[in-house]
């Protein structure tokens, strides 16, 4: 499959969108556009967003087209070889999963209006663009110049292609970091000093470097950080296997309470590069763009790395102990202020974020895979901690996670896991059995403040609820 996109009239919030489809043996064919984004569980209906959409065999004549379900149409290919689907897309929005075009920028999501073939899912792809001559790309490797300041992207197949978000600007500002031989590619669009630069450069490095000796390795040859800094409030990214996408705002704020959004942000989805983007539950093995893909263990894919983002921060320095405890007590408050009395279990929330993960619920019912994830995560870590004297922690569950089932050698799958796989390893690090844990924290549904308090000891702290019932971290004074 290959695909062309540009914009006829910018001005119209359309893109355009080009999809050749060669070697056709079969008599009908059926594209899809697909009805969610890995990242965000929840279907959204892209194809909400397409206007018209026409397809054509290599002469040019339309051909018959029938829409089979929301987003996916049936071609009568009357013994054409070759078609080409030519259709635009509805781009006005901007956050970290979107796609935005107007006058000055062209930012795409391709899985929010990339097609793709029934059986040439996993076919290599290409991807043409076009720049003027005073503009850049950010985000995509490997960029091939072609004539007429056209742009040439290769992709290993689909899933490549819809996970490799890019945003075409005069208004870029890059910067870069190397950690072994693995560059790291700093972007911004919008109102951002160039000042700053250096010290973004020299933050990022840290915490990448910490985690990459957490897992022993860095899973990408190259890697791009895109934030759009907007002039209103926002705080919003998503992970991908070569980058991250941030959305932050506003603009206006002081650059040093921004910055501390922005580190947060990073660190948590760089942490993603191995933990979901590689390091994948059974269930999203591969991903099925058609439908929900349900899966009991988001509270490892989010609430781990939501634990050590700002863990991460922390150990590399970038984080004082004062900000790493704010940091703490944020999530502490986010959970226990207003989901502590909730009736699901965190698998249960994991596996109704396609219900309603992402918006407000009914009271009392969901609990957040993010904050009381990073609770669990936590206690877990404390425990292990504990009970070895220090010398193993939730990081030898994390390296093994990544050996056995996320890790990628000469070619060969990716192996997910199951819920049931991630006990194993925990309790083989533990050396015991972690059938209470498993039970309390993952499966239950009661309160973790005493069982959280009991481990906080440890490190000198403790959660305290005010008169007015809401949770604030304290630390412990020593007499």
């Amino acid at each position: 499959m290959n695909y062309k996109i540009y914009s006829k009239n910018k001005a119209s919030h359309f893109i355009d969108i080009e999809c050749n489809i060669e070697n056709i043996k079969i008599d009908e064919i059926e594209l899809q556009l697909p009805a969610w984004r890995p990242g965000r569980y929840e279907l959204q209906n892209f194809a909400k967003n397409i206007q018209l959409f026409e397809v054509f065999d290599e002469k040019g004549q339309k051909l018959q087209t029938s829409k089979i379900s929301k987003d996916r149409w049936k071609i009568q290919t009357h013994g054409a070889k070759t078609i080409t689907a030519k259709y635009n897309y509805y781009a006005n929005l901007v956050n970290a999963g979107s796609s935005f075009v107007d006058e000055n920028i062209l930012y795409v999501n391709p899985v929010n209006l990339c097609i793709y073939a029934e059986g040439y899912i996993n076919n290599p792809c290409t991807l043409e663009l076009y720049k003027a001559d005073n503009q850049e790309i950010a985000g995509l490797n490997d960029q091939h110049e072609l004539e007429n300041n056209r742009v040439s992207i290769a992709f290993n197949d689909f899933y490549h292609l819809a996970d490799s978000p890019f945003i075409v600007s005069s208004n870029l500002k890059h910067d870069f970091y190397e950690v072994g031989k693995i560059k790291f590619n700093i972007w911004f669009e919008g109102n951002l000093s160039r000042e700053y630069l250096g010290r973004i450069r020299t933050d990022f490095k840290k915490f990448t470097e910490e985690q990459i000796k957490l897992f022993g390795e860095f899973p990408e040859k190259e890697y791009h950080f895109i934030t759009w800094i907007l002039p209103v409030p926002y705080y919003h990214g998503v992970e991908h296997r070569s980058s991250t996408m941030q959305v932050l705002g506003p603009d206006s704020q002081d650059f040093d309470e921004l910055y501390i959004d922005l580190l947060g942000l990073a660190s948590h989805e760089l942490f993603h590069t191995w933990n979901i983007c590689k390091l994948r539950p059974a269930e999203l093995l591969p991903y099925d763009y058609t439908k929900e893909n349900y899966f009991p263990t988001c509270f490892v894919a989010e609430g781990v790395t939501t634990y050590y983002g700002d863990l991460m921060l922390y150990r590399s320095g970038v984080f004082d102990q004062k900000q790493y405890f704010k940091e703490l007590e944020a999530y502490y408050k986010r959970h226990f202020d207003h989901a502590d009395r909730a009736s699901q279990s965190l698998v249960e929330s994991s596996w109704d974020l396609w219900l309603d993960g992402y918006t407000q619920s009914i009271p009392d019912r969901k609990v957040s895979v993010y904050h009381k994830g990073a609770v669990a995560a936590q206690i877990l870590d404390l425990h292990i901690q504990r009970i070895s004297h220090k010398t193993r922690s939730i990081d030898n569950v994390m390296e093994l996670m990544w050996q056995r089932f996320g890790k990628s050698e000469n070619g060969t799958p990716l192996k997910g896991y199951t819920m049931q796989d991630y006990q194993d390893i925990c309790e083989e690090v533990a050396e015991e059995s972690l059938d209470w844990y498993f039970e309390k924290c993952i499966l239950g549904t009661e309160s973790l403040f005493d069982l959280l308090n009991e481990y906080l000891q440890d490190l000198d702290l403790q959660i305290v609820r005010s008169e007015e019932d809401l949770v604030k971290l304290e630390i412990i004074k020593n007499n």
